[in-house]
């Protein structure tokens, strides 16, 4: 899955100042306590990359790496960085132009190189509708489950997006408990089933 591997992401790197022609410095992913950290150096054109990371059996290994960086024209104005992933696609370099790699094995690769998908592509449909309702009740500010009671219409959001969101949980919560509903009613009858 994506969530479990580290991440360098274009656009934290751009906030932070580390894709300015000459920067070099660290970053660290961090979890409390440094968990890792990874030693950059820009150009315009490329970001250098060296780290240490465990292979096989526990020995570590230092990496070098270089990514190319492609700098795109935004419609109205300015520019936006891209990674192009150096991994290998179809027998030839992968050549997406990205703004997040994932560090798995060795190196740093766009998702689709390391084969790597989202934790909600394997989530069961009751659980990504209850997911859904519970990030339209957070823009509401409930942090609580289905159980909490909806607030009232918060001020400065205008009544018909408090209307969206209150049907947009309603849809969700429904889903979610007919899909649960139905669960249980079918293993109901396999132990009915199985007792016979």
């Amino acid at each position: 899955m994506v969530e479990s591997y580290r991440m360098l992401d274009i656009d934290q790197l751009r906030e932070m100042g580390c894709l300015r022609p000459g920067w070099s410095g660290a970053c660290q992913w961090t979890d409390g306590i440094e968990v890792a950290s990874i030693n950059l150096r820009a150009e315009v054109k490329r970001l250098h990359l060296s780290y240490t990371v465990r292979v096989g059996d526990g020995e570590r290994q230092d990496m070098t790496e270089t990514i190319p960086i492609v700098h795109l024209r935004c419609r109205f104005g300015g520019t936006r960085a891209f990674f192009i992933c150096p991994g290998p696609g179809d027998g030839a370099d992968c050549g997406r132009r990205i703004t997040k790699l994932h560090l798995s094995q060795r190196y740093f690769l766009c998702r689709h190189c390391n084969q790597l998908a989202y934790a909600s592509q394997y989530e069961q449909p009751w659980k990504r509708a209850l997911r859904r309702a519970s990030k339209s009740r957070q823009r509401l500010g409930v942090g609580g489950g289905i159980a909490e009671p909806l607030p009232d219409k918060p001020k400065g959001m205008w009544t018909r997006t408090y209307g969206c969101l209150l049907d947009e949980i309603l849809q969700a919560e429904m889903l979610a408990s007919e899909a649960q509903a139905n669960r249980f009613q079918r293993l109901l009858a396999q132990i009915e089933g199985d007792l016979e």
